[in-house]
């Protein structure tokens, strides 16, 4: 990894990244389609990465960056909002002061550019939360999914920060009909999944879990 950043979990081996795919199946599957997509294109990611602030500390669930040009992705998955508060708190934190812990770690000054996205699962469950919340969530996301796509087709932004919500089908084929806008999510869409429960019945039952 560069200039010696260590991981805490893998995606191929390490306890707590395989306590994860056991407590949270769904959640991991979320995060091995993005990573997958992320390593095929040549960045650095780290998954379930840990990092600290003073008092605010968590796991970034999915990061991927280049120092040239100087970019941060960061990925939050969420499978569903039984507590949006606590989830919009956690997400904050983490856009506020995980992009000055990575930086620190890989030995750089400042990424010149910051993606921040949260991630819902394409079910109706989570769908329902974004409708009946679609203040908080466009709060949270007030920015379009562009570029989060760049970073899909390779080109990593070079400025700025944003952050968008978006939702992923792990059942879907091809990358284009995988994400789902937040705009496309508030108009009407129909899921393929009701729930998580179903989600992962789907997982298990497609060999995936």
């Amino acid at each position: 990894m560069a200039l010696g950043l260590s991981l805490d979990v893998s995606l191929e081996k390490g306890r707590h990244g395989q306590a994860r795919a056991r407590s949270d199946l769904v959640h991991a599957a979320m995060g091995e389609i993005e990573a997958g997509w992320l390593r095929a294109l040549g960045y650095d990611i780290a998954i379930d990465h840990p990092y600290q602030h003073y008092q605010f500390a968590g796991r970034a669930d999915v990061l991927a960056w280049t120092l040239e040009p100087s970019a941060l992705l960061h990925i939050e998955n969420r499978t569903r909002f039984p507590d949006l508060q606590e989830a919009a708190g956690a997400y904050n934190a983490k856009r506020q002061y995980l992009a000055t812990v990575v930086a620190g770690q890989l030995g750089v000054r400042a990424f010149a550019s910051q993606t921040h996205v949260m991630v819902g699962l394409w079910s109706a469950e989570v769908i329902h939360s974004v409708r009946i919340r679609s203040a908080t969530f466009r709060a949270l996301g007030p920015h379009s999914r562009e570029r989060f796509d760049a970073w899909l087709k390779g080109e990593p932004p070079t400025a700025g920060t944003t952050s968008s919500v978006v939702l992923l089908d792990p059942f879907a084929s091809g990358r284009r009909a995988t994400i789902i806008g937040l705009e496309h999510v508030l108009a009407g869409t129909r899921p393929r999944v009701r729930g998580y429960r179903e989600a992962a019945e789907r997982l298990r039952a497609e060999g995936r879990a």
